[in-house]
Order: structure tokens, then C-alpha cells, then sequence
């Protein structure tokens, strides 16, 4: 058993590249062109160059002292809130923009949630002097303004999605339409490890450096390279499939992933595609989606705008499928307390789509001597109106 992916694009069942045919050059120009570009060594330099001296990297592996105590076992966060930009989003952008350039594409679009993403683009558009049009849902727009203004700062053109639930799914539909309608010039820079083949897989590599870095500070800090636990949130599922990509194989270290059920699993508004997912067509692959019988996507819900997505990424599905990744659901409630207690015993103000991952330990009990590590995806910085008005401050 697998849990890389295959030569025909699929992780097990789920992957593959469902698309309309005016769709086909793009992807079929990035997908016979992704592995040989990343391969190149002047690639690599600027690849790892950038990540170094404008991202930051490695970002540190931190012993999370007060929290360990608290749940009586090792617990490391990989601080990805660190990184330039405030999470684990830019790694990916900075390789898709070099990618693009690579390819002769002068325009960039993407679709954004939280906003992380599109800040990430705008980013690494600025600093290749690229045109930037992000999509994000209304409801997004309104509940994470200081990324928009982020953006605009930037120089994006931020564009609302206006249709069905007004959030990241539709940002999603609206960026795919633009890419229909420009198909020559522009590259559409996907924020997590959905969509079409090549993107899960592309987007997994670029985020894989999470992954590499751990196996090295975890060395240098308990003389082993492999932690028995790495858990991270899962919204589409970027930033997990980097904490994850260099233990897939290796089933003694266990993957746990955290969804967000948000006001529980069967109230209706929950994001728990694990539970409430079944085999389905999302954005131009085949996985797991929350859907009507009658194969409408049904509207997700999370406080948390990065992880309000009807479905995840195929690598997650298949994950899930053969039982390599536990997968947990936390609500809203669970998430804003654990993000709030890491406030308070470790200084660090955490995004709600990170809390989630901190939730699980409320939820499972681990061995005084197992070496957890978990992905501190972003900083709370964008959710800091989301917490006030939870908790009254």
C-alpha cells in the first residue's frame, strides 16, 4: 500500500484530473512540466534561496514546555506562524510563482478563505512583479478585512464571489472560470492540495520543507528523526500534507488529522468531511465531499474561514480511507478554548484553523514519552476579531 501518488495522477481511488476540455491545455502543460522544472538545479537554489532569505525558514521546532506538562507528553510545534506573511501558505506560493515564470505566465490568479492564501499570492506577485487577481467569498471578505486590505496593499485586485455560500468554495468556482476564460497567459495558483492533477501533488512538494525540516530538528532536539505523532488541521489540507509528506510511508509514525465540525457533527453546520463526505467530483478531482444525495454540494460551516470547505484534498481522502490518518473532528467551541489556552501557557496567539489541531488533545491521551509534534499552521493576527467576540475581551 501506497500513500504517495501514482503515475496516473490518483492517490488510490481518489485524485485524477476531471476538467472542462478548454481547461485541458493548462493543466496538461503544467502537469508534463512540474516535476522536470522542481528538478532543475538553478530551480532548487532559488526555490530553497527564497524560502531562506525572505520566508524564513526553517521555522523553528519549538518544545512546547507548559502544554506538554499540562497533557503530560512531548509536545513540539512547528512553527509555521512564523513564517513571512503569518503561516504556512507562502511556501507553496513562492515555488507556483517560480513555477509560472518558468512557464512564460504573465498574470496569476488564486482563490482565497481566510485570506492567508491571497496574501501569500499577492506576495510573491509583488516581488516578481506579476498582475494578481484574488477571488474570495463576501461572507470572507467581510470576516477577514485585514487580509483584503493586506491584499490590496499588495497590489491584488481582490474580486468577491458572490454565488451560493458566498466562501471559499465559490472563490474557488469563480478563479476556475477566469482560468477558463484566459487560458494562455495566466496561471491559477491553487492554495492547498485540491484540484486537478498535477496541484495536490505539486502543492504537497512544495510544501514537503515542513515535513523535511522536522525530521532534522527533531534530531538535533531527541535524537530521532521520526516523531510518533504529527498532527495537523485539515480544511483542503496544505498544510498537513507538508507536516505529513516525508512519514507517509513509514506507518510507525501515526497521522492524525483534525477537521472542523464546527457547531457539531450533526447540527448541519459542520465542515466534517471525513464523516459526513462521500466519493465525489470537487474542483476537477475525485475525493471526498459533503453532498446532497442527488450530488448537490452541500454548504460547509467553520468558524474558521480556512477550514470551510465542503471536501479535502486526495491524498487526505485516500489517507482516511485506508485508516493511515486518524481523523478527528473539533468544533468551533472546542478549537477557540484550546487556541486560548495556548495564549496563555505558551505566549503564542495561534489561527483558529491551528486550534483545531490543538483541540485534539483534549480528545485523545498520549504516552508521557510519545513525541507529538504539531503543525502550528498561522498566526491568529487575521482571527483576532473572530476571538473577541467569542470570548468578550
Amino acid at each position: 500500500m501506497s500513500y504517495n501518488i501514482n503515475n496516473k495522477g490518483y492517490y488510490g481511488e481518489f485524485g485524477g484530473a476531471f476538467i472542462p476540455e478548454m481547461l485541458y491545455p493548462n493543466v496538461e502543460e503544467l502537469r508534463q512540466n512540474y516535476l522536470k522544472v522542481m528538478a532543475e538545479p538553478e530551480f532548487q537554489k532559488e526555490f530553497d534561496k527564497l524560502l531562506k532569505d525572505y520566508v524564513g525558514r526553517p521555522s523553528p521546532l519549538y518544545f512546547a514546555k507548559r502544554l506538554s506538562a499540562k497533557y503530560n507528553t512531548k509536545i513540539y510545534l512547528k512553527r509555521e506562524d512564523l513564517n513571512h506573511t503569518g503561516a504556512h501558505k507562502i511556501n507553496n506560493t513562492i515555488g507556483q510563482i517560480l513555477m509560472a515564470k518558468r512557464l512564460g505566465k504573465q498574470r496569476i490568479i488564486a482563490e482565497t478563505g481566510a485570506g492567508q492564501h491571497g496574501v501569500a499570492t499577492a506576495t510573491v506577485c509583488a516581488l516578481m512583479g506579476l498582475e494578481c487577481i484574488v477571488y474570495m467569498g463576501e461572507i470572507d471578505i467581510a470576516r477577514q478585512a485585514p487580509n483584503v486590505a493586506r491584499m490590496k496593499m499588495l497590489g491584488a485586485t481582490v474580486i468577491p464571489a458572490v454565488s451560493g455560500s458566498k466562501t471559499l468554495k465559490d472563490a474557488t468556482n469563480e478563479a476556475i472560470r477566469d482560468w477558463i476564460n484566459n487560458p494562455v497567459d495566466t496561471h491559477y495558483i491553487i492554495g492547498s492540495v485540491v484540484g486537478p492533477h498535477p496541484y495536490p501533488d505539486m502543492v504537497a512538494r512544495f510544501q514537503a520543507v515542513v515535513s523535511k525540516e522536522i525530521q532534522w530538528q527533531l534530531k538535533e532536539q531527541e535524537g530521532k528523526t521520526k516523531p510518533d505523532y504529527v498532527i495537523a488541521c485539515v480544511g483542503g489540507g496544505s498544510n498537513a500534507a507538508g507536516a505529513y509528506y516525508h512519514f507517509l510511508e513509514d506507518t510507525n509514525v501515526k497521522l492524525i488529522a483534525a477537521e472542523a465540525a464546527g457547531k457539531g457533527i450533526q447540527s448541519g453546520e459542520s465542515a466534517a468531511t471525513s464523516v459526513l463526505g462521500n466519493e465525489g467530483i470537487i474542483h476537477g478531482s475525485k475525493s471526498l465531499l459533503m453532498q446532497t444525495k442527488d450530488g448537490q454540494i452541500t454548504e460547509p460551516y467553520s468558524i474558521s474561514a480556512g477550514l470551510d470547505y465542503p471536501g479535502i484534498g486526495p491524498m487526505h481522502a485516500h489517507l482516511y480511507k485506508t485508516g493511515r490518518a486518524e481523523f478527528i473532528s473539533i468544533t468551533d467551541d472546542e478549537a477557540m478554548k484550546a487556541g486560548l489556552e495556548l495564549c496563555k501557557l505558551e505566549g503564542i496567539i495561534p489561527a483558529i484553523e491551528s486550534s483545531h489541531a490543538l483541540a485534539i488533545f483534549e480528545q485523545k491521551t498520549f504516552k508521557p514519552n510519545d513525541v507529538v509534534v504539531l503543525s502550528l499552521s498561522g498566526r491568529g493576527d487575521k482571527d483576532l476579531e473572530t476571538y473577541i467576540n467569542y470570548f468578550n475581551l
